[in-house]
């Protein structure tokens, strides 16, 4: 089994990336990771519009820790022309070592502008954004620019494999494939042989699976079965940061490994908020923010549902400390009870298009038109 990755210029010690989770994969949260194992930390997704006007929050979600190497940033954009001009930005003011281009995201706000996981349908405009982007990476400096997507829309509209014939035509440096439908959300399984499929297709550059990796056992099956050169992983680290220790360890790569008792993962909570507060240069924020994991943290472990509750309203790091203190460090990892689904699975749906978007795979006026107000998004992420 292959311990190493390289995507471009960049050598990564695990064939593991962390998948950019809106919300999740802040600084803080690509530090802690990082702290555990080996791979490429993705950010939040970024608007490419955002980042091109310089919105105040859009700039501060960009910004690495100093310890952050290789800085990796996920852009979203529908335009070619902005999206391009989002990359030289990154480049030329070296504000990123890898870039990756989102054509995955299934949320309903996003796929019913013709963004995400429905843009891969208007193959021309797909091919001309990541045609442009990647020229422009290359133009600008030695900055590897990825793809990441789904297999489609639904089962009847599957792009997977003409939008990876066409990212290696441009010259992206990797593609990566999470094997479920915008219509399936992160329901069922995900469909491994899908990879394998895009894996027979794209044969000059990595090809990387997303998809029910929730150990490190997982990971290594599904390059087994797939012959992927890599895994991105998502919901898995969810309130499980040292993942990666375990990802890292399955690949031969240095990671810490732990024995994952109630003590430790009160530990990388604690480590976790002080991280966040760090962040935000604000304890309330970041003790604010750190409550929406501590569901997926103490999942399993005996911690009753009023310690819980106190964890999810508490408001600084010494009312944690309080809390942390009164549990049972010494209780073992909980076993299954502690395993499987993390995050919101969803259940399958129709996604929600542009009117008309399906009738054809050229661009249309009312589609342009559509995506030109996608592109007045400034929400900063």
């Amino acid at each position: 089994m292959p311990s190493a990755l390289r995507i471009g210029p960049i050598t990564l010690d695990a064939p593991v990336v962390l998948a950019p989770m809106a919300g999740i994969t802040n600084t803080a949260f690509r530090r802690l990771c990082r702290e555990y194992g080996a791979g490429l930390y993705v950010s939040e997704m970024i608007t490419t519009r955002a980042l091109v006007e310089r919105n105040a929050t859009t700039m501060r979600l960009i910004t690495h820790h100093e310890s952050e190497t290789p800085r990796s940033i996920q852009l979203y954009g529908v335009d070619p022309a902005t999206t391009e001009a989002a990359v030289r930005l990154l480049v030329d003011e070296d504000r990123a070592d890898h870039i990756d281009l989102n054509f995955g995201c299934p949320v309903p706000k996003v796929t019913r502008k013709g963004g995400g996981a429905a843009l891969p349908w208007k193959t021309e405009l797909f091919r001309e954004i990541v045609t442009r982007a990647a020229r422009a990476a290359r133009a600008a400096g030695d900055v590897p620019l990825t793809v990441k997507m789904r297999k489609g829309i639904d089962a009847d509209h599957l792009t997977f494999l003409d939008a990876g014939r066409i990212a290696e035509d441009a010259g992206v440096a990797a593609v990566a494939l999470h094997a479920r439908t915008a219509s399936e959300f992160y329901s069922g399984t995900a469909d491994w042989d899908a990879i394998a499929q895009l894996k027979q297709v794209v044969t000059s550059i990595p090809v990387l699976g997303n998809g029910d990796i929730w150990s490190g056992a997982d990971a290594v099956r599904m390059m087994a079965e797939t012959g992927c050169d890599g895994v991105v992983v998502g919901r898995g680290c969810l309130g499980r940061p040292w993942l990666f220790g375990d990802l890292a360890h399955a690949f031969g790569a240095p990671g810490i490994r732990p024995d994952a008792t109630l003590g430790f993962v009160a530990g990388a909570f604690r480590r976790h908020a002080e991280l966040l507060v760090e962040f935000f240069d604000d304890e309330g924020r970041g003790c604010r923010d750190i409550r929406k994991h501590v569901a997926w943290y103490f999942k399993g472990y005996p911690v009753g549902g009023d310690t819980r509750a106190a964890l999810a309203t508490a408001s600084t790091l010494a009312e944690y400390d309080d809390l942390l203190a009164t549990l049972d460090h010494d209780a073992p990892y909980p076993g299954a009870a502690a395993e499987g689904q993390r995050g919101r699975a969803g259940t399958p749906k129709r996604p929600a298009l542009p009117d008309g978007w399906l009738a054809t795979r050229e661009m249309s006026g009312d589609a342009s038109r559509t995506l030109a107000e996608a592109e007045l998004d400034t929400s900063g992420g």
